[in-house]
């Protein structure tokens, strides 16, 4: 393979492929903490973490070696407050593959209502790769 090839994964047998990932909500977790309110329920960036933990966990037992996904784009309605001591269960299901962008719809339920609603999208990538661009790009003068 020449180094301007890109190496590719057929993620395509994927779809519909689906992830959970729980959280109780601690302090930690809380608007307050990670600086997204002054309230103390479930901040939304941390709502959105547990989200892309799900996405992940989708890919990463079906990824060869050497290469991994990179989040691109979030849509995400976070609807209803979860107090310290709630739990929620994040689900990622994989909708869709675009050569290396991988759709997932993602839904956050507490046990008795939808928390949030969304849409994360991730691109398959070669590791090593990835990490020399970001590297290279940070050397790079201004």
């Amino acid at each position: 393979m020449e180094s301007s090839e890109r190496p590719t994964v057929d993620a395509t047998p994927w779809v519909g492929a689906v992830t959970r990932v729980e959280l109780t909500v601690t302090d930690a977790d809380t608007a307050q903490a990670v600086g997204s309110g002054d309230v103390p329920v479930l901040g939304t960036p941390r709502l959105l973490a547990l989200a892309e933990a799900a996405t992940v966990g989708a890919t990463a037992s079906r990824l060869p070696p050497g290469f991994t996904t990179v989040g691109t784009r979030v849509e995400i309605e976070h609807r209803v407050a979860t107090p310290i001591g709630g739990r929620v269960v994040a689900e990622a299901r994989m909708a869709k593959v675009d050569g290396r962008t991988l759709v997932f719809e993602i839904v956050v339920r507490d046990g008795r209502q939808v928390v949030a609603e969304g849409r994360v999208e991730r691109v398959i990538l070669d590791r090593a790769r990835f990490l020399a661009k970001a590297l290279e790009d940070r050397e790079a003068p201004a």
